[in-house]
C-alpha cells in the first residue's frame, strides 16, 4: 500500500476532534502547540498538525471513533500502514490518521503508558503525577495537557516554534507551573536557556507586544 506524502497535512481543529470523540469516556487530551492555545484561550499561530494522546490499551476504541481515517504507525521517520483491528507494537508510540477522501493527514495520535488515574512522562517514566493534576479542560470542555508539561516536551528540541510557544506562554504561567517546569528542566536539561527565563519571567513580554 502506497504511503501518502508526509507533507499532506490539513489537521482538524481540537473542536473537530472533540466532536468525533464525544461519546468516549476514556482519558485523552490534546498536546503540542494546540494544547497551549487551548490553555491560553486563543490561537497564537498556525499549527501544522493536531497531536493528542490516549492510553495504549484504549487505542482500538479511539480508532473505531475515527473510523473514517486510515492509520499509519510512525517510527524513526518511517510510516507503515496499520490494518484495521491490528494493535500497534510496544515499540510504537505514534500513529497518524489519514483522511483518504480529503487526501490529508488529520491527527497525530500518541500512545501513553500511564493509567486512567496516572500520567507518566514518556521520556522519563520516573516522573509520575495524578492525571487530574496534569490534564485540564478548555472553556469549551476540551481536555489538554497542562502548559508546564507541554513545554517540558518542547524543551528537548527548542525548534523555532517551540521558542515562540515558550515566549507566548511564559507571561501567563502561574508560579506553580513555573516551579514545576524549572524543577524538571534542571533535572533533565540542566543547561537549558529557559531556566533563567523562568526565574525572572517579568523581564520577558509576549512576542509582538
Amino acid at each position: 500500500m502506497t504511503v501518502p506524502d508526509q507533507q499532506e497535512w490539513q489537521p482538524w481543529t481540537p473542536e473537530e476532534l472533540a466532536q468525533r470523540l464525544k461519546h468516549i469516556s476514556r482519558p485523552w487530551c490534546v498536546v503540542g502547540g494546540w494544547a497551549l492555545d487551548l490553555w491560553l484561550g486563543r490561537q497564537t499561530r498556525a499549527h501544522s498538525d493536531l497531536e493528542f494522546t490516549v492510553l495504549r490499551d484504549d487505542f482500538q476504541r479511539f480508532r473505531q471513533a475515527l473510523a473514517e481515517l486510515d492509520f499509519y504507525t510512525v517510527r524513526d521517520g518511517e510510516l507503515t500502514f496499520l490494518p484495521v483491528g491490528q494493535t500497534p507494537g510496544e515499540n510504537i508510540f505514534q500513529v497518524w490518521g489519514f483522511d483518504a477522501v480529503a487526501h490529508a493527514w488529520r491527527v497525530d495520535l500518541m500512545l501513553e503508558s500511564g493509567t486512567t488515574d496516572t500520567w507518566v512522562y514518556k521520556r522519563d517514566p520516573s516522573i509520575v503525577h495524578p492525571r487530574a493534576a496534569m490534564v485540564a479542560l478548555s472553556d469549551t470542555g476540551i481536555p489538554y495537557l497542562r502548559p508546564a508539561a507541554i513545554l517540558l516536551f518542547k524543551a528537548k528540541y527548542t525548534r523555532p516554534k517551540d521558542q515562540t510557544d515558550f515566549s507566548q506562554a511564559l507571561p501567563d504561567l502561574s508560579r506553580e507551573e513555573r516551579r514545576w517546569l524549572m524543577q524538571h528542566l534542571v533535572r533533565l536539561h540542566p543547561e537549558h536557556e529557559w531556566i533563567q527565563r523562568l526565574q525572572t519571567p517579568e523581564k520577558y513580554s509576549r512576542p509582538n507586544e
